[in-house]
């Protein structure tokens, strides 16, 4: 084909010729001010799953393993990250940059909450301007130095997670289901958007899976038979935790206790990325 008939569309074209150019890059780039190591995205195909409280749980307990840690809370309309940490003072910034809040057990945390001048007002945005809002988050937070960056993200495969996978250099993403056989369903285009855009999945986390009765110590399996091992097998996912029902958390969650619960489900999934990152 000459360049004078070419039409330019070279992603339909096997040709080679002086019109095709590589692959344009999209990733964003980090503030200068800031290095960060990995960043791991928690996903889900629905909401209501317990998505932000695996987001929560990871950064508090790869910290409590001591690293450094930061949360991106690219959930914009939701205010379930600065709750869970019962954060209440607002993220500063200058003329450049914005400044995230640290816990109270030095988890770095950016959240569209943290900026509005009531934790109550909503955010009633577009889409895109919602994605803008979360490149900004990467590239203008003075994030410094952080080893795992978690990053909360809203339901479903839409814009927002088109924009973190195209625009973060996203190393794995976490898939956060619950027991039900529809949200079994719903996760798997999770799954498969994840591998549309080239990005593995390195674990998947059931919330809700079971409930313990405190009294008899009889399991419970409230939301129905679980579908972690079948769905972590069918996609060859190694790592799949079950987190029960567990209303001491959730009261800590409500309280803005995270960061002092005790508990070792997640902990697999910390071995796994420490692994990772050691070879």
């Amino acid at each position: 084909m000459s360049e004078e008939t070419c039409n330019h569309d070279c992603s339909a074209c096997g040709e080679s010729c002086g019109s095709r150019q590589a692959p344009m890059d999209l990733k964003a780039p980090l503030n200068e001010q800031s290095h960060v190591k990995h960043v791991y995205a928690v996903v889900s195909g629905k909401g209501g799953v317990g998505k932000s409280l695996v987001t929560a749980l990871m950064a508090v307990k790869a910290r409590q393993a001591g690293y450094q840690t930061a949360i991106l809370d690219a959930d914009i309309t939701g205010p379930s990250i600065p709750k869970a940490f019962g954060i209440k003072e607002h993220a500063t910034g200058d003329a450049e940059h914005l400044y995230p809040v640290m816990t109270r057990t030095g988890v770095e945390v950016m959240s569209m909450n943290l900026l509005l001048e009531k934790t109550t007002d909503p955010v009633v945005w577009r889409g895109p301007i919602i994605s803008n809002t979360v490149t900004q988050f990467w590239s203008t937070v003075v994030w410094g130095d952080v080893e795992y960056m978690f990053v909360d993200m809203p339901p479903g495969t839409g814009d927002v997670p088109l924009t973190v996978f195209q625009s973060l250099p996203i190393d794995g993403i976490i898939v956060v289901a619950s027991p039900q056989e529809q949200v079994a369903m719903i996760v798997e285009k999770s799954i498969t958007m994840a591998n549309l855009m080239q990005v593995p999945v390195v674990a998947l986390v059931e919330n809700m899976s079971y409930f313990k009765c405190p009294d008899c110590g009889k399991v419970h399996h409230i939301f129905g038979k679980s579908h972690a091992e079948e769905i972590a097998k069918k996609y060859g996912i190694e790592t799949y935790c079950q987190l029960p029902i567990d209303p001491d958390l959730a009261t800590a969650v409500d309280k803005g206790e995270i960061e002092f619960t005790m508990n070792d489900e997640l902990d697999p999934i910390v071995a796994m990325l420490k692994k990772m990152d050691n070879k």
